[in-house]
């Protein structure tokens, strides 16, 4: 077998971006040096996703592969997100690393966004779940024996029920017609704490429910707010 190729993955330590790490690790071509991951600075937890900081780094340490955080102010607009991401590139590939991976499945805008910005630095993105079947990959995610928390839901989507479940059949079964099944347009978001890729479980207890509302604009410029339920994961 030839030398493993340096790479790093874009970790947002939900469903997706396990399943498309399990696929990278099967295939053995490439070493997996880091998993990028930004955090609200304020909070000291995953941006979006709400989890925080002590759980990620227990999923690294399991996974046996170091984080590399990006911490970001809660009113970071995205030429402060840019900068900072650029930051962090340039780190990684002073280590030689020219490889990364999204667990994106078929959001193109996003795509064409993130494959714009990192030619810019030269670096070569790969997308493993690129325009799979949703059902088929979060059936396929259940079947290989992952076990995934529902972290943050968007309320406008999916009541406050669906958060701090465990996806599973059940699950699936009573999502909405039109929630995908793998969340891919934010409908919801996950932490996996277990599976074939990880040393051993990671454990937590469930904390509070919470419901934030966030401000931001539309694509005329107008004021809209956005409303999420979060399901707090307490270390233990």
């Amino acid at each position: 077998m030839g030398q493993l190729i340096p790479a790093y993955f874009n970790w947002s330590g939900g469903k997706d971006s396990t399943l498309a790490l399990y696929k990278v690790l099967q295939q053995a071509q490439f070493d997996i040096r880091y998993l990028l991951t930004t955090f609200n600075q304020e909070a000291n937890r995953i941006s979006m996703h709400g989890v925080r900081n002590e759980l990620l780094v227990a999923q690294a340490a399991s996974l046996n592969i170091p984080v590399k955080s990006v911490f970001l102010p809660t009113s970071s607009d995205m030429s402060e997100y840019e900068s900072a991401m650029n930051r962090t590139i340039q780190e990684i590939k002073e280590e030689g690393i020219a490889d990364c991976f999204f667990g994106d499945i078929f959001l193109e805008d996003l795509r064409m966004y993130r494959e714009q910005k990192l030619k810019e630095v030269a670096i070569s993105a790969h997308f493993p779940l690129w325009n799979s079947n949703t059902k088929e990959l979060v059936r396929e995610f259940i079947d290989l024996g992952f076990k995934t928390m529902v972290v943050c839901v968007d309320s406008s989507k999916l009541s406050k029920e669906f958060v701090g479940r465990v996806i599973d059949s059940q699950f699936l079964d009573e999502l909405p017609e039109n929630v995908d099944p793998c969340g891919e347009n934010g409908e919801f978001h996950t932490f996996v704490f277990d599976g074939p890729i990880f040393k051993k479980p990671i454990r937590f207890e469930l904390g509070e429910k919470v419901l934030k509302t966030y401000s931001s604009k539309n694509k005329d410029n107008e004021p809209v707010e956005y409303e999420f339920w979060f399901q707090d994961l307490i270390p233990v």
